[in-house]
């Protein structure tokens, strides 16, 4: 039997589970979904008991499946999401998830004040609506039989430590993305939290991301499906996991990951601040910030073109195949065709919950393969829009490291490097926030097993088209533009609400 460790990363649709042996060897995945619920418009909301249910049966598959107990768990998790509990740790109210823009108003306003860079400066967190310190401002002015009772404001990765330890702890990287947490510091800010209405004992005891545990209580261990004596590690932010698992360390080098959204990101030893585009510093370790950018329309963009346009309903493997077989006969730059992709509003580096996706510069001869490859374009256009915010603050980036689904494409990995003129490297074709969240463990647990991990095997490797990205480096200039040109009408027509 080899000794494996588990990487559970709690994300926003699913869990999932990893099992990797301290040898470096993929044992297992297994993945469990839960919905999401939009009672009213903007409002993104989950009930965490179902995701604690996820997690539960996400244990015992695993462990069914490889037929022993992992020796460690390790967590990765969504960011951004607020749960109003009792003293036990009951919710008092759903999840307001990071998707949540009810509090974009109070963002703005914030964004706007003269406070607004101060509390940038001293959290490293965008102020947005997805911020939990904008939504607990909401939830003290608009829902006080809720905000008022309240003994802890936690995250989903909160509840479920505490579920498994009765503690109150939260890890630096999580603590890092609440638009509440000092990250220079290490420790709640009085300025952030007098803002939000909460005092520091409202709020979990923060630990370090390598901070583990191996008291779980022997009942649990038994729901579970493993012994009292596994070590929990209480891991990082999804983000900051898919860093570490992607071997995104070192200068000069950006992780990229596209799901649902997408995020560009690289590892610093100190904050990259840019107000205006809002560059987020989260916490891997008290050491290292991973400094980025995250954009709201990924894969759920890709998905509205092939519901839309190829009227696909329920998606399969072979629509995405149909999708890029029409993309690939149509050449570079589209014939001029530009997507502007904001159609889920966008966070860096616009930060504007009321944009809208349009497409521009239509002519009789674009057909709808033109359509379906002008879309691909925007949307690596926006997260080369952030890479050169990251870029333009940092250093200079030679190497994008990709992780994601999209990574099985060979046209959209090809589309993305040409645009951003960036050698792209395919290192862990596994889910790379949970196998982060494996690292660290490994890291804190076993470090002679994550020291032999250094050397990295199968890497894939996609150059750009010198030619392919002199043509979107003409086009990329007009699509940032277009945006500001377009602002004032988009705003004028979100409020119309038609």
């Amino acid at each position: 039997m080899q000794s494996y460790i588990l990487g559970i990363d709690i994300g926003t649709g699913s869990t999932k589970a990893v099992a990797i042996a301290l040898t470096g060897k993929a044992l297992g995945v297994v993945q469990n979904h839960y919905p999401i619920n939009s009672p009213e418009p903007g409002y993104s909301e989950q009930d965490p008991l179902l995701i604690w249910q996820a997690f539960v049966k996400c244990m015992r598959d695993i462990t069914t499946k490889i037929g022993y107990a992992p020796i460690a768990v390790s967590f990765s998790s969504a960011m951004h999401s607020i749960i109003p509990v009792d003293e036990i740790g009951t919710p008092l109210s759903p999840m307001i998830t990071w998707a949540d823009s009810r509090s974009e108003h109070i963002a703005q306003e914030l964004r706007a004040s003269a406070q607004g860079p101060e509390i940038y400066r001293i959290t490293g967190t965008p102020i947005h609506a997805m911020s939990p310190l904008c939504k607990l401002i909401w939830l003290r002015t608009n829902k006080p039989e809720v905000f008022i009772p309240t003994r802890k404001f936690i995250s989903i990765k909160e509840f479920i430590w505490l579920k498994l330890f009765g503690s109150f702890e939260v890890d630096y990287s999580i603590a890092s993305a609440t638009g509440l947490f000092d990250i220079l510091k290490l420790d709640w800010s009085s300025e952030a939290c007098a803002l939000a209405g909460v005092s520091a004992n409202k709020l979990s005891t923060p630990r370090n991301t390598t901070y583990h545990r191996d008291d779980l209580n022997p009942n649990t261990a038994a729901l579970l499906n493993i012994t009292s004596k596994t070590s929990f590690v209480i891991g990082a932010s999804d983000g900051c996991c898919a860093n570490l698992g992607s071997h995104t360390t070192g200068p000069g080098i950006a992780a990229l990951t596209i799901g649902t959204s997408g995020a560009v990101r690289i590892t610093s030893p100190s904050p990259v601040y840019n107000f205006e585009g809002m560059t987020f510093n989260y916490l891997l370790n008290q050491d290292t910030f991973v400094c980025g950018g995250a954009v709201n329309n990924g894969g759920i963009a890709i998905n509205w073109l092939l519901q839309n346009f190829l009227q696909k309903e329920k998606l399969s493997p072979a629509d995405y195949d149909e999708l890029f077989a029409t993309i690939d006969i149509i050449p570079a730059a589209s014939n001029g065709l530009i997507f502007l992709p904001y159609l889920y509003g966008e966070r860096a580096p616009l930060w504007d919950t009321q944009t809208s996706g349009a497409f521009f510069n239509i002519k009789p001869t674009h057909t709808r393969a033109h359509f379906l490859r002008a879309a691909l374009e925007g949307v690596c256009f926006a997260l080369y829009d952030v890479l050169k915010t990251v870029e333009d603050a940092s250093v200079n980036i030679t190497q994008v490291n990709i992780s994601g689904g999209f990574v099985s494409s060979a046209t959209w990995t090809q589309v993305l490097a040409d645009i951003t003129g960036k050698k792209l490297v395919v290192l862990q074709p596994e889910d790379a926030s949970a196998v982060g969240a494996i690292y660290l463990a490994m890291q804190v647990l076993h470090p002679e097993s994550y020291d032999q991990l250094t050397h990295i095997d199968n890497q894939i490797v996609i150059e750009p088209n010198a030619q392919n990205h002199e043509w979107y480096s003409k086009l990329f200039p007009t699509f940032k533009k277009l945006y500001r040109d377009l602002m004032d009408s988009m705003h004028r027509l979100h409020e119309l609400d038609i």
